[in-house]
């Protein structure tokens, strides 16, 4: 359990920590390189061999996560696509119980995410977990993806924390040295950000497989 008390403010990622991220797995490696074999008359097999050249060379820059450049790219309509298998999109559990919680112990609490406006819109909608939120932020809204320290810098000028006083939860191990470096003192990583994957064994960062280890399961 954290110390609370120490706590003012808590920045949570949303795909993979808040969200399932079985989603946005199964987009890039199955669905979306389906759709861009059939549109190129191509193998299932070349299509993801491609896609994942592709992706692998910008990862963790803004435009590995905008859907616009894929969508100018590949020459197809990612956004549609990315609609497609909507129904896969979830909530981790617990997640809207610790939101909840959240609440209850006047903690700040914002989105700070990598996610594209237009997929992030998307996912609020069908989830309405911004309900729970102070403040959302995309790291397009910056001009910095997460992985970079000019991402954090700027997000202090635009919403303003103690780094020494705020907890920072995400999945990815690059984004979680950005923020250490940058001096945020609280930081989790998620255990499971892909239900479907076995949970991984993470030494880097403190790690959590669910909300409830740190707010306690909800009272029946």
């Amino acid at each position: 359990m954290l110390d609370w008390s120490r706590i003012d403010t808590v920045l949570l990622d949303m795909d993979g920590t808040l969200l399932d991220l079985h989603y946005d797995n199964h987009f890039w490696m199955e669905h979306l390189p389906q759709r861009y074999a059939e549109a190129n008359d191509i193998s299932l097999s070349e299509a993801q061999q491609l896609v994942i050249r592709m992706t692998d060379e910008l990862r963790g820059t803004l435009d590995w996560y905008c859907l616009r450049y894929w969508s100018d790219v590949l020459k197809l309509d990612v956004l549609a696509i990315y609609r497609e298998i909507e129904d896969r999109i979830a909530v981790r559990p617990h997640t809207d119980h610790f939101l909840r919680s959240l609440r209850t112990m006047q903690k700040r609490a914002l989105l700070v995410t990598n996610a594209h406006p237009d997929g992030l819109s998307h996912k609020l909608a069908i989830t309405g977990i911004d309900q729970w939120l102070d403040e959302i932020v995309s790291s397009h809204d910056l001009g910095h993806a997460k992985e970079s320290s000019l991402f954090w810098h700027s997000l202090q000028e635009r919403q303003p924390f103690d780094p020494s006083r705020t907890l920072f939860v995400d999945d990815n191990l690059h984004v979680l040295g950005a923020a250490r470096e940058y001096g945020i003192e609280h930081l989790l990583c998620i255990r499971q950000p892909d239900s479907k994957h076995p949970a991984r064994e993470i030494t880097e960062f403190p790690a959590i497989h669910d909300f409830d280890e740190i707010v306690g399961p909800r009272e029946r």
